[in-house]
């Protein structure tokens, strides 16, 4: 047994961990959702639902607790996933707590990541930290609080930006009320931003389908929003180099991995989705649509599963190799630190480098002259595999609750809960309550355990002071 010695290893922490925090207040949030979502005055006075009044002529106004932890589980986790519909179910007041859930569930996970980046450069040695700062990916310590300013000053800018341009279309295009055209210029450029999905119409955007400047807006807050807080830094600060007049002239920085992979892959997956949609869907769920709108629809549909749960098509309608291949986009999702979902783009990347390096017969695994480390590649293994592990055991368990519906019908919903897409193939609200109950942890799951779990196993505070003799077994 070979020993190796670790200044860490008999180093002890104390006190919460960041992990735990950030589960709790994402818990307290869902609870405070939950109850404002129950009050008589959140529900519709023409919708009654929940528990009746005992007098038969009486309107039962209180929505019942599964719906309202369904919903506020949904909107701060940032899914759209929903058990009744949003456009008729809820009152303004209703809207409101929603609209609220989904900005403070988006803020709050874009400035806990980037804080959580933070805490794990801090954890890695002044060494490390060092180069990460060369390579622009590292930021002290000190700069926690311009971080959280700086993530809650772009979130709202970009949601400015597309509230107005919604406004401006729902008011001249629509012939919208002013008040009305603001209120769902800014729901929709909110839930756009964030990637929850969740709309005002009972039909979400399906209504809008060709409408350009309805959706192309929406299309533009899906992708800014699940770039993620750090590569948008990161493209930042390269532009004030660039822009600077005492730094004109000189060499760019280095891009990032992390930017590398989260804008290419962005890139790619879009172009997919795209094309994807437009092969399986020309002649079908977009059939009778002219050649402008099956492209528009085709780019929207391609945007809007990596996370965002916007639909101007009906799924429902699509073919199952279609919504196989919009599972694929929806596991994967977006970026890191952003509000989209999925295992994430990085997390992807790095496999697929792992698995090229090995076809290769590389000793290491390298993309773009720069060496990964093994640790990486361990951690986003294990991001995978608890991915995969809950898309499985979930699709068992709801088939076994739901046998009248369909596995690609089940397993489409399951991975929109897991990825905190949105999407959906019209079943969620016809489940019984306790598959609804699995699709509530899946949500919960899929918004903080990537990165929680993720954080936690690059901040371990031991490692191990010695390793076992070395055996290989077949693989294969």
């Amino acid at each position: 047994m070979v020993i190796t010695l670790s200044r860490h290893a008999t180093k002890s922490r104390r006190g919460v961990r960041p992990t735990t925090l950030v589960v709790w207040c994402y818990v307290a949030l869902i609870t405070a959702g939950t109850v404002l979502l129950m009050l008589p005055i959140s529900a519709a006075n023409s919708h009654p639902t929940g528990q009746c009044a005992p007098s038969p002529g009486d309107m039962c106004l209180r929505t019942a607790l599964s719906d309202a932890l369904f919903t506020a589980t949904s909107a701060t986790s940032l899914t759209g996933l929903i058990t009744v519909d949003t456009a008729t179910h809820w009152s303004t007041f209703g809207k409101v707590v929603i609209m609220l859930l989904i900005q403070l569930g988006g803020l709050g996970f874009m400035t806990l990541a980037s804080l959580f980046g933070l805490f794990v450069a801090g954890r890695l040695g002044l060494n490390r930290r060092a180069g990460a700062r060369v390579e622009g990916r590292g930021m002290d310590m000190g700069e926690i609080s311009w971080v959280v300013r700086a993530a809650v000053s772009f979130t709202l800018l970009v949601e400015f930006v597309v509230a107005v341009a919604l406004t401006l279309r729902f008011h001249f295009g629509y012939e919208y009320s002013w008040g009305r055209a603001v209120w769902e210029g800014l729901f929709h450029a909110i839930s756009g931003f964030n990637n929850a999905g969740f709309a005002l119409y009972t039909d979400n955007v399906m209504g809008f389908f060709s409408d350009t400047w309805v959706l192309l807006p929406l299309a533009f807050a899906l992708i800014v929003g699940g770039l993620g807080f750090p590569v948008l830094l990161e493209a930042w600060r390269h532009l004030k180099t660039w822009l600077s007049v005492r730094t004109r002239g000189q060499l760019p920085k280095r891009w990032s991995l992390t930017t590398r992979f989260t804008i290419k892959g962005t890139i790619l997956l879009i172009a997919l989705g795209t094309l994807m949609v437009a092969f399986g869907e020309w002649s079908n769920a977009m059939s009778g649509f002219t050649t402008g709108e099956k492209i528009l629809n085709s780019f929207f549909a391609g945007v809007s599963p990596r996370t965002a749960g916007f639909n101007a098509l009906d799924y429902a309608d699509f073919h199952p190799s279609t919504l196989l291949g919009t599972d694929f986009l929806m596991f994967i999702g977006g970026g890191t630190g952003g509000t989209a979902g999925g295992v994430k783009i990085t997390t992807s990347a790095v496999i697929l480098a792992a698995v090229l390096a090995e076809i290769r017969g590389d000793t290491s695994v390298s993309v773009a002259r720069r060496r990964l480390n093994p640790k990486v590649l361990r951690q986003a293994l294990v991001v995978l595999a608890f991915g995969i592990g809950q898309v499985f055991l979930a699709v068992i368990a709801v088939s076994f609750l739901a046998p009248q519906f369909s596995t690609d019908q089940i397993l489409f919903e399951v991975v929109s809960a897991f990825a905190t897409v949105g999407l959906s193939t019209g079943i969620t609200a016809d489940l019984p309550v306790a598959a609804q109950a699995i699709f509530i942890v899946l949500m919960f799951a899929g918004r903080v355990g990537p990165i929680a779990l993720a954080t936690a196993l690059a901040a371990r505070p031991r490692q191990r002071i010695y390793e076992y003799p070395e055996e290989r077994p077949f693989i294969g």
